[in-house]
Order: structure tokens, then sequence, then C-alpha cells
């Protein structure tokens, strides 16, 4: 809504401009009138929708035409003030006025008239039968009002009036001559129904009318009141009410019968409460709220926002089969201006065998947007009414702001919930492949997926230690002279080559000399295509001895080509090392293969050091394999380490083996 508003009074010399300016003030009939009042401000406190107004009167003896455009082109509001005793004062107002101001204004945002009609005291009849054609052939004329300023009749109504025609107008609400809603206002209040109807079965029972009206106006309607308005409805129209519940079609004629009575105030409420500005745009205020994200911080959904997200979905998975259909799909962003979700992101997260998007997939890619871009994500929030429905001061409430990413090495702790890891190779090496594998699809549902709806992102959760995580991968594509800080920038990062291509494993040698051999990022080298037959590589060393001599985890075999879907174990080891990137070690057992290392530093960790010892074993037991537990080395290492560390692997050691 206006911070202030500016009205302007017009008309011939003599019809008393002047004299309601000063009525209004001083609550009198003033004795001696100037020929032009000083523009005066009426303080917020003392005007009925508690808005500053500033108030400017016309006089054509002390101003000239350049300064009455002037004032037209500054004005909110004008008043055409005519004298129902002077029939050439109201022939003024079409001949003269109304064609003058019109020039002044642009055509697409005219200026309310307010048609004035002065020193009713001094006639009996009334001027209403001269000013409805008027009114009826000049659409931005928003009201008439007679009045007199010696006997102050209708004074304070008159500049109401005026404010109200500026802050609540009917010209975006209302066609005159369809006597009918515009489409933008059925547009915009359609959205809001929607957003009310919570449960999505196209009425508003009693429950979600108390909820809007408590939103909208801050109190709840009685239960009389409740079906005194239904019964209004019921008398008008016969598919209004449904199931004791107001339908769509009941709720906009509601809102027609409020703009047809001159309560615009009411629906404009609704309107402005629900996010839209006086062109029915929601404004920008509304849907980009100011969130602060320091440097190294990402954004993440809080557990609030999720909670929200989980009671939308279920608000339009009509057949309850934890997927979202097309139709469905559709209906959930009807309240949206745009499709915001194009074919790709079927191919980004996690879907059904029909190709639909699953509740995983569906907190994923709101999960995905949050990190990438979280202005986006606030806009679609508010598109969805998230600040209403959650009763929030915005959506912003709904954004957690991580810790930089600094304070976390320091602390060899996280409370991040997502993690990205940037997957880099040649062109060919399997690196597509390797994202949709992380969504299940082995390599005869990858080839169903078509070239334009292919995804540079994959987005799943993985499971690590039993705390449930989102890793985000995403393809960089192998520009290599053109990688940028974006590009490079992540928690962990994947280096792909072609086992069968000896070609292949050269770029991941050289993307890794040149941008993470000094960083602290953790890297994985990635032999995909493992199914295939393994090729000498050109490079000058093999992928294992350049693992070895830079002290990386070995080459980790990975194949789409698979019956079932592709294993996920390497996307768990991958969240693992993004979650502690601290723990990247020497092996423990020599063996410069195993996890066992990794596992040693987490026990040494804060934050694993609170978990139970019932923890622990499970965890030995998930990354232990049969050839560890007959490892030598291990054991003869083990058994002389004089620290508290190897008595309890030991114990763990023999209750395992008991186990088995």
């Amino acid at each position: 809504m206006r911070k202030d508003v500016r009205i302007l009074l017009v008309g011939e010399p003599k019809v008393g401009k002047t004299s309601l300016i000063m009525s209004l003030v001083s609550e009198e009939f003033p004795d001696e009138v100037p020929l032009r009042a000083e523009e005066i401000t009426i303080p917020a406190d003392v005007t009925p929708e508690r808005v500053p107004t500033h108030i400017v009167d016309y006089s054509e003896a002390e101003q000239s035409d350049e300064q009455l455009y002037q004032e037209i082109s500054k004005a909110n509001v004008i008043c055409i003030v005519y004298s129902v005793n002077n029939k050439k004062s109201i022939e003024k107002v079409t001949s003269h006025w109304i064609p003058l101001i019109n020039e002044r204004t642009d055509k697409d945002s005219r200026v309310p008239l307010i048609l004035v009609g002065n020193k009713s005291d001094l006639v009996e009849h009334s001027s209403m039968e001269t000013i409805l054609p008027i009114m009826n052939q000049y659409s931005e004329i928003e009201t008439c009002v007679e009045c007199s300023a010696k006997n102050l009749k209708n004074i304070s109504e008159l500049f109401y009036y005026a404010q109200k025609a500026v802050l609540h107008p009917t010209g975006p609400l209302y066609s005159p001559e369809e006597k009918e809603m515009k489409p933008s206002c059925i547009k915009a209040l359609t959205r809001i129904f929607k957003i009310s109807d919570l449960d999505n079965d196209g009425i508003l029972n009693d429950n979600e009318l108390n909820f809007f009206q408590r939103t909208c106006f801050n109190i709840p309607l009685a239960p009389q009141a409740l079906e005194d308005v239904k019964n209004v409805v019921r008398k008008n129209m016969s598919d209004g009410v449904k199931d004791n519940g107001l339908t769509l079609k009941g709720f906009l004629f509601l809102h027609t019968l409020f703009i047809q009575r001159g309560r615009h105030e009411t629906t404009w409420t609704v309107l402005r409460r629900f996010g839209y500005d006086d062109d029915l745009e929601l404004t920008q205020e509304y849907l980009f709220p100011l969130l602060k994200i320091p440097p190294d911080c990402t954004t993440e959904l809080n557990h609030n926002a999720y909670l929200f997200l989980q009671s939308v979905f279920d608000k339009h998975d009509k057949d309850r089969d934890c997927a979202l259909s097309p139709d469905e799909l559709k209906d959930l962003f009807k309240v949206f201006p745009y499709m915001p979700w194009g074919p790709d992101v079927n191919n980004t997260v996690c879907t059904n065998e029909q190709g639909w998007i699953t509740y995983q997939g569906y907190l994923s890619q709101w999960t995905l947007t949050t990190y990438l871009d979280v202005q986006r994500c606030l806009e679609y929030l508010g598109y969805l009414g998230y600040s209403i429905i959650q009763e929030q001061e915005s959506q912003a409430a709904a954004i957690t702001v991580t810790r930089n990413k600094r304070i976390d090495l320091q602390k060899k702790q996280t409370q991040r919930s997502v993690f990205r890891c940037n997957v880099l190779g040649a062109r060919g090496s399997g690196k597509s492949g390797f994202l949709q594998g992380f969504l299940g699809r082995n390599l005869v549902r990858q080839k169903k997926i078509r070239e334009d709806h292919k995804s540079y992102y994959a987005i799943s959760t993985t499971y690590v230690y039993g705390q449930e995580k989102y890793l985000l991968l995403h393809e960089v594509l192998p520009d290599f002279e053109f990688l940028s800080e974006a590009d490079l920038a992540c928690d962990v990062v994947c280096l792909v080559y072609d086992i069968s291509n000896p070609c292949s494993f050269e770029y991941c040698a050289k993307v890794y000399k040149k941008h993470y051999m000094d960083s602290k990022t953790p890297c994985v080298i990635i032999s995909a295509k493992s199914d295939l037959h393994e090729a000498r590589q050109y490079y000058s060393l093999s992928p294992l001895d350049f693992c070895r001599k830079h002290k990386l985890h070995p080459p980790q075999l990975f194949t789409c080509n698979t019956a079932e879907a592709p294993s996920k174990d390497i996307y768990t080891k991958l969240t693992t090392m993004a979650m502690y990137p601290h723990a990247k070690l020497r092996c423990m057992c020599s063996c410069n293969r195993c996890t066992f290392c990794i596992c040693h530093n987490l026990l040494n960790s804060e934050l694993v050091r609170s978990v139970k010892a019932k923890l622990y074993s499970t965890v030995l037991n998930r990354h232990m394999t049969q050839a560890d537990l007959k490892n030598s080395t291990f054991w003869l290492r083990a058994s002389v380490g004089a620290t508290v560390f190897a008595v309890l692997g030991f114990a763990m050691y023999k209750a395992l083996l008991k186990q088995r």
C-alpha cells in the first residue's frame, strides 16, 4: 500500500475548492477565503487508513498552466469540484477538466477522479441525475459526492473517498461496463483460494475460512457469521456452497459483492496480505525478502520448511502413491505464474518406474534449488504462500544459512546437510552415467533419456553413520582451460575416466595437478565402465600408481551396466569424505585402499565420540571386509600398539567374530 496520498482539487473559479480545504482543517466555514490554500498535510494518526495525506489547492488566478500540469502529474487522486447551482461549472467537468487531465496522464495508468458537487446547501435538488451519465462514460471516475463547505456536510467523507480511491482503487479490480471482476483480479483471488484450501478439495471448510479470516483480518468469524456468509452465497448462486463449504465460484462472488457495494478495502486487504501490489502483481519485497549470506556459507531448508513442503506434496498427491503424476504436478504449480520445473528435473531427482517425481525426489529438487539459487527458492515459496500458511514474517524464515566452511574444517565437524560433489572427466568418460547411477538408473534406463531433457545435476539422499544427508552431484563440462571458481568450488571431487579408453585418464591427472593437488578438497578417482575390458592408459603413470604417488584412495570401480540399480556404496563414501575431509590420512593397515583409516580418525572426532558403542560396531561391520579382518599386518600393528584404541579395536573384533 502507498506510504502517502496526494490529493489535488481543481475546478472552475468560485466553486469552493479553497473553502472545502479550510472547512476540513478548521471544522468551520471561513469568514474570509484566500485565492488559494497552502498545501496541508494530514498526519497518519488522524486519517482512517493511517496514511499521511497531502491536500493541494489550485487557483487559476495565482498559478500558470505549467504549474497546473506539474500538480496533475504529481497527484494520486484529483477531485474535480463543481457548484451544484452552476450548470456551466458542471459542463466544464466534461468539456475541459477530464480531457485536460487525461491528456496529462498515461492512458494505462489514469489517475482516479472524484466528482465533488459543492454548495449543496444552496439548492433543494440533487445534481446526481446529471452526474451519473458522466460517471458511466468515464471509467476513471471512482465516485461522486455532494457536500457543503458552509454547513460542513460530507467534508470528511469527501477526503476519505479520495484517500480510498488511491489506497483501494476500483480500476484494477472491477469493470463497471461488464459489471464483473477483471481477469487479473480473478487470477489473484484464485491463487489465494488455492493456497487457503489446505486439503485441496476445492472447498473452503469452516476451519479453512476461519484461518483465512484470521490471516487477513486478525479476527476469526463467529459460527453464526460463517453461516450468514454462506447463506448470502446460497441465495445468489446454486454452486457457490458445496458440502457446507465455500467453492471457488462462491469465493469470487463474495468479493464481487464487496466491490459492488463499495467495500473495496475488504478485497484489497486480502490481496495485499497475500503479497499483491496496486497492479495485482506480487511485490518484490514479498517474493524476495532480505536474506544475508556471508561468504563461504551455504543455504539449506530448515525443518519447518521441509514440513511445509511435505504438506504441499500430500495436498496434491491425490492417489497417495508417493509420487506426483504430470497432472498432480501441474495442479501443484497452478499458484505459480509459470511452470518452474522443466523435463530436466525428472533426470535430476529420483522418479518411479513411470518417470514421475517421487516424494524423495520432490524434496531433493527443493533442496537443490535452495543450495544453488536461494533467491529462486524464496520466490517459489512465496508463490506457495509459505509465510502466510506458516504465519512467518517472510519465507526467509524457511532458510538456514550454514556456518562458514573454514570453521567446520577447524572444528572437524559440520552441521550441514547438503554436500556438493563436482564430477569432472573427459568427454565420453561416463560422467552422466555416474550421475544417473546415483538416482538408481542402470544403463537401460539411461538410454531412454532424451538429449534435450538431460541434466547436469543429480541429487538424492545418502546415510552416513545413521544420519541422512543430501549429496549433490554436478557434472562439470570438460573445458579444461575455462574452469571457473564456481566449477571448482565443492566439498568433494570426483575425477571420472573411461577404463576402456586409453586416453581418458590423462584429463583427470591434469585437472588434479592443476586445481586440486594443493587444495584441502578430498578427491576420488572413478574407473567408469568397469564392465568393459580395461585398456592401458597412455598417461605416464597408471591410475593406481598415480593415486599412490598423490596419497589418494585407489581408483573406485563403477558401472551402470547392471541388471538392477547400480551400487550406491561409492556415493556414501563420497558423502563421508565431504563431511569429514580431515579424515583423509594414510591407511592404518598399510594396504592403502581400505576405509578403516577413515573410521579410525572419525573415532577421535567430537561428533562420533558421543555416539554409543553399538553404533561403532555397526560402522565397523559395514566397512571392514573379511579380507581386512584376516589381514595379518593390521593385527600385528594393532597388537603392538599401546593405545586405548587398539584395545577397544581388539575387543570389538572378538565381539564381531563371535557374532559371525
